[in-house]
């Protein structure tokens, strides 16, 4: 494009050259945390900005990491935090996505055991998915005190703040079967808390089932590519039309990267203008892919640069 610097540029951009750059596109896909709101409070603009892209035909979607809603919980919030026009099927979450892979891909034939939260339970219940029924989030005895059940097929790691050490030699002993599927929601690490704290994310669970069965988990939430094939299976998108707009560069970057999409970094979350230049630096080929190609200080630019389009016009 004129006027822009691409191929992995880490270039920051505003005005014209965001315009540009959005005119050139037919999809936005944005994160949520981070880049949409932080917590319960929106990012100034992203009602506006979202109502805005819609409204100059572009198609919008939301892809998620955090598995803690289920999608007709997020259309509640999207409507709380003052966004009018977002749908349930524009919401791609990791719980749902890990739904539809047990069912569409693997077509698993058998149940699935949870280690995750109550969202994650209700997108597989909705997706017509078996899952083994039962309490452990209260742990009492030994391993010898809970039963396997025989028809699990595979097993699924999320978020889940009630994570225990039965749960963990559960998860160990059906993994013990070479047949049994292994499938973690998301890599996530951690999320940022109010105050400077973090809560351990899905991804620290699914390592540690992954050290403790020695087996290695398939990613459904980014960077994994499956999210975005979920979502062009169902809207057609053209990788080379579409933009990912999203906070962290080694999950949101590199799956725009992956999947052959535009990308840019707004700075209103988890990664730094720093950080991004960082991996620009490096001599590491495989760090390339964390660089965005576009940053932003925030997705509220994005309004300056319909802003001037107009008043040209």
């Amino acid at each position: 494009m004129a006027g822009m610097v691409s191929g992995r540029g880490c270039s920051k951009i505003r005005g014209p050259q965001i315009r540009e750059l959005l005119d050139s596109k037919h999809s936005v896909l944005f994160d949520c945390d981070g880049v949409i709101w932080n917590g319960e409070t929106v990012v100034t603009g992203a009602p506006e900005v979202v109502t805005l892209l819609k409204r100059h035909g572009k198609s919008v979607f939301f892809v998620t990491n955090n598995c803690t809603r289920p999608r007709a919980t997020y259309v509640t919030k999207f409507s709380r935090l003052g966004f009018a026009d977002v749908a349930e099927e524009d919401i791609f979450s990791s719980a749902y996505c890990s739904a539809a892979y047990l069912r569409d891909v693997a077509k698993v034939q058998g149940k699935v055991y949870v280690i995750g939260c109550q969202a994650v339970v209700q997108e597989l219940r909705e997706a017509g998915v078996s899952i083994v029924e039962e309490d452990v989030d209260s742990q009492t005895g030994t391993i010898y005190d809970y039963p396997l059940d025989p028809d699990v097929r595979a097993v699924l790691v999320g978020y889940d703040e009630k994570f225990n050490f039965v749960k963990l030699a559960k998860a160990s002993c059906y993994l013990q079967n070479p047949e049994c599927l292994f499938l973690a929601t998301d890599p996530d690490p951690w999320h940022p808390l109010r105050g400077g704290r973090i809560t351990p994310g899905s991804g620290s669970l699914m390592a540690a089932v992954e050290t403790a069965s020695s087996r290695t988990a398939t990613v459904i939430g980014k960077p994994s590519c499956f999210m975005f094939d979920c979502i062009a299976s169902q809207f057609g998108l053209d990788p080379a039309r579409s933009l990912m707009v999203g906070d962290r560069l080694e999950t949101d970057i590199l799956f725009g990267a992956k999947c052959g999409l535009d990308t840019l970094l707004t700075l209103t979350g988890v990664s730094t203008m720093e950080e991004a230049q960082e991996y620009k630096d490096s001599q590491d080929p495989q760090r390339k892919d964390f660089v965005p190609d576009y940053v932003v200080d925030t997705i509220s630019d994005f309004i300056e640069a319909y802003e001037e389009k107009e008043n040209e016009g």
